[in-house]
């Protein structure tokens, strides 16, 4: 009975709201507990939530395209979706997504109840839209569990019993055309704060969004909305035209001074999957993108009553595209001779943090109040930047990786650090698909390597931490084999960290193992938990006694302390 004394020993060092209750841990998603992690030597638990790993990855060519909650865990409880039903490799409406309540008793993970949802996800790419299955992301709040529902509702549900006490519906009727479109957020005070987005029924990608919103829900159950279109007054309305990209052949820019032609912009709406942040004056933070235009994207800032306070765009803000981040013009990956020092080769002009539906980025809040957001771009090798707003929407600045990442925000002293992954991928080519102009690989100069990046407030490097593992492996029984098939190391497959109390970070990787790294960038413990080439990037939580929950392959190990042999019969 290892897993008691293990609780036991550590409970004199664990302070209180030390539990992990949404996505990011808190309102601000610093993704920071309070407790002290156990380092991982030990698998306590190994619960399979998603049963369709292998038609998943089928339909996503060996890849798993779906992206997955956070585990939430409170005390002894833990709180995981479950998916049920049927999976039809052309629609991902068909499965059922369930809340379920596993109760650690007597060292084992057990499952208590298990309720399901009438949530389905946004429809899936036939039209343009996403190709990774969105999240479903229930919160712990107010000492309830609150799950998304039909129609933009929330069901609210005993954490006891698993029973759904009541519909929480901020609509006239229900109206299932209508989605709630990420993580479900809370702030301090018990306030629900989520995303929704109304589909035209015949084209939902193709044609402008019926509507979008910002929703509220108070502890006492009573809710109230504000439309994208009311907080973001400074975009271009839905029927306004925005500048596209380069529809001939690559190399691009055309010429020096070409311009791209205008496309509609279509509304504005919350980019898919993405959590809002909450402030501790309780300013909410989201990002929103017209339908048609992923450049045309916006850090929005509301006020606690819904009303707008300042939205900054992501637009313009980037110079660091061709001849700087890119080949040098003319050379295989490069833009075409003559292109500006700094443009996007895409539309010639400086670069755009863009919000990409097949990301989970979500906007984080630092101790000083400012603002970071993992944006998407294209031109770099599809790395993305992590951009840097100030409290009032001052642009502070960006780093060069920002994909499908909620970074980790970790104060020391009278600073704090931001922790992110940084996939140098080398599989696709540097700024288009044209393999004759932007061949696959990467240059002497800007390797493939897949680092773990600690910045400063001013994104610095503080130090990386490099994937180094060059083995795929795989267990047969009791024995891990394994081939030595990745020179370059692996993908860091996470899109939100977890860090202790003690700057400790834990990060899953592709080759199927769970890192510890410690506040100066060593390498203290690593697991195997099993092989995960093209898995699915997913988030990590710690629990109050240390135990660490990640993520592989549709599976949630939870992982922690062995007992040595002499200390078990003292466990039992």
């Amino acid at each position: 009975m290892r897993r008691i004394f293990i609780a036991t020993f550590l409970l004199t060092s664990i302070p209180a709201h030390a539990q992990w209750q949404q996505w990011g841990r808190d309102p601000q998603h610093t993704g920071v507990t309070p407790s002290v992690a156990q380092p991982p030597s030990a698998i306590f638990a190994n619960y399979v939530y998603d049963p369709f790993v292998a038609q998943e990855s089928f339909i996503g060519g060996g890849d798993l395209l779906a992206h997955f909650q956070a585990p939430l865990v409170d005390g002894i409880d833990v709180f995981m979706e479950v998916k049920s039903g049927v999976y039809d490799l052309g629609d991902w409406q068909a499965q059922t997504w369930n809340v379920a309540n596993l109760r650690w008793t007597n060292g084992q993970l057990v499952q208590r109840w298990i309720t399901p949802t009438d949530w389905k996800p946004v429809p899936s790419e036939a039209d343009g839209g996403p190709s990774f299955e969105p999240v479903f992301h229930a919160i712990l709040a107010n000492n309830f569990v609150y799950m998304p529902a039909l129609g933009g509702t929330v069901d609210q549900v005993d954490r006891n019993s698993g029973a759904i006490i009541r519909r929480i519906n901020p609509f006239p009727s229900l109206d299932a055309t209508i989605y709630v479109a990420g993580p479900l957020s809370a702030d301090s005070a018990g306030n629900i704060i989520y995303n929704t987005m109304q589909f035209d029924t015949l084209r939902p990608w193709t044609s402008d969004m019926r509507g979008s919103w910002l929703v509220k829900i108070t502890p006492s159950g009573t809710s109230s909305r504000v439309a994208y279109t009311n907080i973001t007054p400074n975009a271009p309305r839905g029927s306004d035209m925005c500048l596209g990209v380069f529809t001939s052949s690559p190399p691009w820019p055309p010429s020096t001074a070409a311009v791209p032609p205008s496309v509609q912009c279509g509304s504005q709406r919350p980019g898919l999957n993405v959590a809002p942040a909450i402030a501790s004056d309780g300013t909410i933070y989201t990002v929103s993108r017209a339908q048609f235009v992923s450049r045309t994207s916006y850090l929005v800032a509301v006020n606690p009553d819904l009303t707008p306070k300042w939205n900054a765009s992501l637009r313009d803000r980037l110079n660091d595209g061709c001849n700087v981040l890119l080949p040098p013009n003319g050379t295989p990956g490069g833009c075409r001779n003559g292109a500006l020092t700094g443009v996007d080769p895409a539309d010639n002009t400086r670069g755009a943090g863009r919000v990409n539906d097949d990301s989970t980025s979500s906007p984080v809040v630092a101790p000083d109040g400012s603002i970071y957001y993992g944006a998407f771009t294209r031109y770099n090798y599809a790395q993305g930047h992590m951009m840097h707003f100030s409290a009032t929407g001052e642009y502070l600045g960006a780093y060069r990786f920002g994909w499908d990442v909620t970074p980790a925000i970790w104060s020391h002293g009278q600073s704090y650090s931001v922790i992110t992954k940084e996939n140098h991928y080398a599989s696709l080519g540097s700024y288009c698909d044209d393999s004759s102009v932007c061949p696959e690989g990467r240059t002497s100069s800007d390797p493939e390597q897949y680092t773990i990046t600690r910045l400063s407030p001013s994104l610095d490097i503080e130090w990386q931490f490099k994937s180094t593992n060059t083995k795929s492996c795989r267990r047969v029984g009791n024995t891990i084999l394994c081939v030595d098939d990745h020179p370059n190391g692996f993908e860091w497959c996470v899109n939100a960290p977890a860090v202790d109390a003690n700057g400790a970070t834990f990060v899953n990787s592709e080759d199927g193992f769970l890192y510890a790294i410690d506040s100066s960038g060593r390498l203290i413990g690593s697991m195997f938990l099993q092989l995960a080439i093209g898995a699915a990037y997913t988030p990590l939580s710690i629990d109050a006694q240390g135990r660490v929950y990640t993520q592989n392959a549709g599976h949630m190990f939870v992982v922690g302390a062995a007992i040595p042999a002499r200390r078990r019969a003292v466990a039992r």
